[in-house]
């Protein structure tokens, strides 16, 4: 399974909230199609993220386009979520893109 559409899919969102433990994340994209395009995306990155060891809760909200995420900073280290929103390249991101990508349903 590719991970570039969960990479793709995370760049688009930003850090609107975080403490270690919880973090809110917004979606930058644009009212219309292109927001419309990511709705699947949206989906399966909350598929994603709530089969993904370390995570506790996932509550997506679409009006808002946000997401709140509770996890435990002992198995995902909060720098891990600032490196994924980036793009990845570093180890503790990376690791968390292969989580998702492995818990990601096709």
């Amino acid at each position: 399974m590719s991970e570039f559409p969960l990479l793709r899919f995370a760049t688009a969102l930003s850090v609107a909230h975080h403490i270690p433990g919880r973090i809110r994340l917004k979606l930058n994209a644009p009212l219309g199609p292109e927001l419309m395009a990511m709705a699947a995306e949206a989906k399966r990155f909350g598929q994603a993220l709530s089969a993904t060891a370390g995570i506790r809760a996932v509550d997506l909200n679409a009006l808002a386009r946000s997401c709140t995420i509770q996890y435990d900073p002992a198995v995902i280290p909060p720098a891990a979520w600032t490196g994924l929103l980036a793009g990845g390249g570093d180890p503790d991101s990376d690791a968390l893109l292969r989580a998702l990508a492995s818990a990601a349903v096709p």
